[in-house]
């Protein structure tokens, strides 16, 4: 029962930081006959499955490594990743009551739906740091940690909860502190790119109607 609640959750949060690369992970686990996959997920182990889920991953991984781009990236795959933890979580419980599979999947896509906006959230954070490195290292780390992270959910289930349930606290722990970081950005943005209005008259700064005519002709 460890083993099964571990593989619901690690294949859930997985797809929240980056679906392709659990798939992929998955696949060549069972391709390779490191490890048995619940019969509805052994299908990932199909060669065309695991070549799509590399050319994606691929894609993302030079996307990821574009501030702006990245940002855009996590926004469209809300709408791939939460379904796909949601229909993954209800496969990794194998052959079950089919009641059972729907609930794993609810709160599979529940689980995978806070990974992702956590993951989002803290990429668009780093995103306002003007130096590459940060955003460079967090985008190789997240593969890396998707990678160690469904072995240990795999092979070590007991771990890998006590693991989860430390990144669930360091996430609620961290939500405030991305939250204020994106809403400074935001509001930089916008007074970036605010909308002022034309110059107005000179008054007492000595400019003649003229110059003050010229430079509201120019003002976009």
């Amino acid at each position: 029962m460890i083993g099964i609640i571990a593989k619901t959750m690690g294949v859930a949060w997985a797809s929240g930081i980056n679906l392709y690369v659990a798939v992929l992970v998955m696949g060549l686990l069972q391709r390779t006959g490191y490890m048995e996959l619940p019969t509805y997920l052994q299908i990932l182990a199909h060669p065309l499955i695991i070549c799509t889920a590399g050319v994606m991953y691929l894609f993302e991984f030079v996307i990821d490594k574009i501030p702006v781009a990245d940002t855009v990236k996590d926004i469209v795959q809300t709408f791939i990743c939460v379904p796909a933890g949601a229909v993954l979580a209800a496969g990794a419980v194998g052959e079950v009551d089919p009641t059972i599979s729907v609930a794993a999947g609810i709160v599979g896509g529940g689980i995978t739906a806070a990974t992702h906006f956590g993951k989002s959230g803290t990429r668009a954070a780093i995103n306002a740091s003007p130096e590459p490195f940060t955003n460079l290292t967090a985008s190789v780390g997240k593969d890396l940690v998707v990678v160690g992270g469904l072995w240990t959910a795999m092979f070590h289930p007991v771990i890998f909860i006590f693991l989860l349930i430390a990144f669930a606290l360091l996430t609620i722990w961290l939500l405030p502190k991305i939250l204020r970081r994106i809403r400074k950005l935001f509001d930089f943005v916008m007074r970036k790119f605010a909308y002022d209005g034309p110059p107005s008259p000179p008054e007492n700064d000595g400019g003649s109607s003229d110059d003050w005519q010229q430079r509201r002709n120019e003002w976009p």
